[in-house]
């Protein structure tokens, strides 16, 4: 009966939203590999908030603990983004002399270090 252009055939050609079609292009061109590393950061991230609003809003009374834990959790993220900068196979023409076996190692190093610091700062 109306002719206007609100009928759902129009709707559905209309652009999709930017977060959506980033969401999609996500989900079908990212390996799976890279997709678990992805929840391992989001995890960290996750961990690294709730660690400072409840130094905030709670209590930071061991403050040494507080430090420890989010220094950690900083420092697992940054050596997570490493891994997964290395182990991206659009990045292989900046890492040619690292196979992703050897960047896993250095990862596994590197955690390693750092949870040995986190746990001697603890005291």
């Amino acid at each position: 009966m109306s002719s206007s252009n609100s009928s759902p055939s129009a709707q559905s050609t209309s652009p999709q939203s930017p977060i959506l079609s980033l969401w999609k292009a996500y989900t079908q061109n990212t390996s799976d590999r890279l997709k678990f590393i992805d929840t391992f950061l989001v995890f960290l991230m996750a961990s690294g908030v709730i660690q400072f609003l409840y130094c905030v809003l709670v209590t930071n009374f061991p403050f040494n603990a507080f430090l420890a834990g989010f220094a950690s959790t900083v420092g697992q993220f940054v050596l997570t983004a490493s891994l997964r900068s290395q182990v991206n196979p659009e990045n292989r023409s900046e890492f040619k002399e690292v196979s992703p076996e050897r960047a896993f190692a250095d990862f596994a190093i590197g955690s390693i270090v750092l949870h040995f610091f986190v746990f001697n700062f603890l005291g």
